[in-house]
């Protein structure tokens, strides 16, 4: 029979042994003799639940155990999901890598940094290619001077038999990645939102004083007043 890990690692009740224990609770805290708090617990049809073994005295709770799992439960797993998972990404160069290369695999850095993980760039030298070490140390400082922004160097560039490795950090916390989805709907939503504001503007016909405009609207106002008011004269 599988045994639940989390009810095992707290004393109830009985289990408490202790001679006094401190009892937490909205109120406040106070020391009392276990007797009394077990007493208690029974009174308010709870148990006594130690939730501090180490403390002194121990530090319980008067709650239904069942329910105190549950929120404990619960608490585990919100940490966990707001918990970053940090990966390794890695980036490889030649020692000879072309500009378009380059730029192509440090966007891609900066995009892993930023998701909050960590970068493993390396350069290959594959056969004769190891000659030019030299050229593959300059390419991955230079790597790590882009990314400066957005990460630190966790490891210089250090040679492993036919690789050059440099370890870069996060210096924040990662965000977590949008869905394709996600992004595809905030860009309608945005278009959307745009196409009704250029409607509402062009349903107000108002033009600059430079273009007829309000003074131009105000002078045929003025003029139709004015046929009015000579035709009622005749």
């Amino acid at each position: 029979m599988k045994t639940d890990k989390k009810q095992n690692q707290y004393r109830v009740n009985e289990q408490i042994r202790v001679r006094e224990v401190r009892i937490v609770g909205e109120s406040g805290s106070s020391v009392m003799p276990t007797k009394e708090a077990l007493d208690m617990a029974r009174q308010q049809g709870v148990d006594l639940v130690e939730i501090s073994p180490n403390a002194n005295p121990p530090v319980c709770r008067l709650i239904d155990y069942s329910k105190f799992l549950y929120q404990q439960k619960k608490r585990a797993k919100e940490m966990k999901a707001k918990q970053v998972k940090v990966e390794v990404k890695e980036i490889r160069f030649g020692p000879q890598t072309d500009e378009h290369d380059y730029q192509f695999k440090l966007k891609h850095a900066k995009e892993f940094l930023e998701e909050g993980n960590k970068v493993r760039a390396y350069v290959f030298f594959r056969g004769r290619s190891i000659l030019f070490k030299e050229q593959g140390e300059v390419l991955l400082l230079r790597f790590a001077n882009d990314l400066e922004e957005v990460g630190k160097v966790e490891s210089m560039p250090s040679l492993e038999g036919k690789k050059m490795f440099l370890y870069l950090a996060p210096k924040k916390a990662g965000v977590a990645k949008k869905s394709q989805q996600a992004r595809d709907r905030e860009a309608n939503e945005a278009e959307l939102k745009e196409q009704k504001h250029q409607a509402a503007v062009s349903d107000i016909d108002v033009e600059t004083p430079a273009n007829g405009g309000l003074f131009a609207n105000a002078k045929i106002s003025a003029d139709a007043l004015k046929k009015l008011t000579e035709t009622e004269d005749e």
